[in-house]
């Protein structure tokens, strides 16, 4: 029973980050200005000016961040694992293409933007960047808590910068937000069609597509019936599009200390497995 506490304990801290970390950094750097700390946020403002373009050119991925210990006990947690089916070429450039997006995709932050899956050791000389939306590195303090992590920027400049680095994978959720809408238990309902950015700057840099799909991310929550056509997802739809550009899907998961409410997710098993046998974009 304690190894579970301890387990729900560390996945706690990512969950109260995902979901009120940035805004919540924000509000405590406005209330620090009219306080006798003022000096601290306007130090970091001179640092963030120097810092800015960090979330598109690798991040600063610290090595102590991405082995932490927390994030094992994270992964025991569900238990999440990582299947490896063949080698990478440390000489090539890579381009992940995760699905499904699941509520808060836990199995890719596991998987590529730490190391509690053991990726470096599955695949040596290969050095994966999640790339998430670029509005998540305008949140003071949070913006440095994910660049640690080697997190980066979905943005043209960050692919360029990545897949221009060999031994480099740019890992990113094909379907975004609005795949997370689509996220219920037993199903796999895909937004790729219209998700072919991540192809093209394969293309242009040559960099190789890795196709890669976790069992059970869309099982560690239930969400809200909402089919298409409703007034519910077209309400989401709008304000992912025109008004927040991240989705609001009411979810419901487990609490700390009960199992049948709250933001936590269900212990249920994830296996992210990759075609790593990927050939170069262009390729036949």
């Amino acid at each position: 029973m304690r190894t579970r506490r301890i387990q729900t304990l560390c996945l706690s801290q990512w969950v109260l980050c995902f979901l009120f970390g940035g805004f919540g950094c924000l509000f405590f750097c406005i209330y620090l200005l009219f306080t006798k700390y003022y000096w601290i946020p306007l130090l970091y403002l001179v640092w963030y000016y120097y810092d800015r373009s960090s979330s598109e050119t690798g991040g600063n991925p610290i090595r102590f961040i991405r082995y932490n210990v927390v994030w094992r006990k994270m992964r025991d947690y569900f238990p999440a694992k990582l299947h490896k089916t063949a080698d990478l070429d440390p000489n090539k450039s890579y381009v992940f293409g995760i699905h499904p997006h699941g509520i808060m995709q836990y199995s890719g932050f596991l998987s590529f933007a730490t190391e509690a899956m053991g990726f470096s050791e599955m695949f040596p000389g290969i050095f994966p960047h999640l790339v998430i939306l670029h509005g998540q590195f305008q949140f003071p303090f949070y913006r440095d808590y994910l660049l640690s992590s080697g997190m980066c920027s979905v943005s043209r400049k960050s692919f360029d910068w990545i897949l221009n680095h060999r031994g480099h994978a740019a890992c990113v959720v094909v379907g975004g937000a609005v795949e997370a809408l689509e996220s219920n238990p037993g199903h796999f309902n895909l937004v790729v069609m219209k998700r072919k950015g991540f192809i093209k700057q394969a293309l242009i840099h040559g960099a190789s597509v890795v196709p890669v799909f976790t069992f059970g991310e869309n099982d560690v929550y239930e969400q809200v019936q909402n089919p298409e056509g409703s007034r519910l997802k077209r309400l989401q739809i709008f304000l992912t599009h025109k008004i927040f550009g991240f989705s609001m899907p009411i979810f419901k998961g487990r609490g700390i200390f009960n199992y049948t409410f709250g933001i936590f997710p269900y212990r249920r098993p994830l296996n992210t497995v990759g075609s790593w046998q990927a050939n170069r974009c262009g390729e036949e």
